[in-house]
């Protein structure tokens, strides 16, 4: 009789509250309420933004003047085909500190996450090709706020444009 009722013992399945996909479960749920899409969006909105904005300055003097060594970086080393180096200068530079201001308040952000990957790829491709895990790292963000759109900590949801999908 005692075999029998260790084994029953033994064969009782666990308490649902302390399985561990209920525990898995029960952490999932917590992360999802302290770590928001809206959150989410903010800092990949944040992040690359940094990153063009502080490569756009480094081209720059003063509020816009594009320096000697900006137009000798487009006429030597990201020499575009199709496109006059003085012209990608001026575009380059111009989107470097438009599109991150943009993706900071949330302004047209599917539009601005757009031109930086646009600009990502343009780079990828035409400029520094082994470069890719970085490339990789500032398109990911882009794509979530292309696909998702910018979260409720926005202009544009403040003002309604566009929907603000939850994944």
């Amino acid at each position: 009789m005692n075999t029998t009722s260790s084994t029953v013992r033994a064969a009782a399945p666990a308490s649902p509250s302390r399985s561990p996909g209920a525990l898995l479960e029960a952490l999932r749920a917590r992360l999802e309420r302290w770590i928001s899409f809206d959150l989410i969006a903010l800092a990949c909105r944040f992040s690359i933004a940094g990153v063009f904005w502080l490569s756009g300055r480094t081209k720059v003097e003063g509020l816009f003047t594009l320096t000697d060594t900006t137009f000798l970086l487009f006429r030597e080393d990201y020499a575009l085909p199709l496109i006059p180096p003085e012209i990608a200068a001026y575009l380059a530079t111009g989107a470097e500190h438009l599109l991150p201001i943009l993706l900071v308040l949330g302004l047209c952000t599917r539009v601005a996450a757009l031109g930086v990957l646009a600009m990502t790829a343009v780079i990828q491709t035409f400029v520094y090709p082994a470069a890719w895990p970085t490339h990789l790292s500032w398109a990911a963000p882009m794509l979530l706020l292309l696909g998702r759109g910018p979260g409720r900590w926005s202009l544009d949801h403040v003002i309604g444009w566009g929907s603000t999908r939850r994944p």
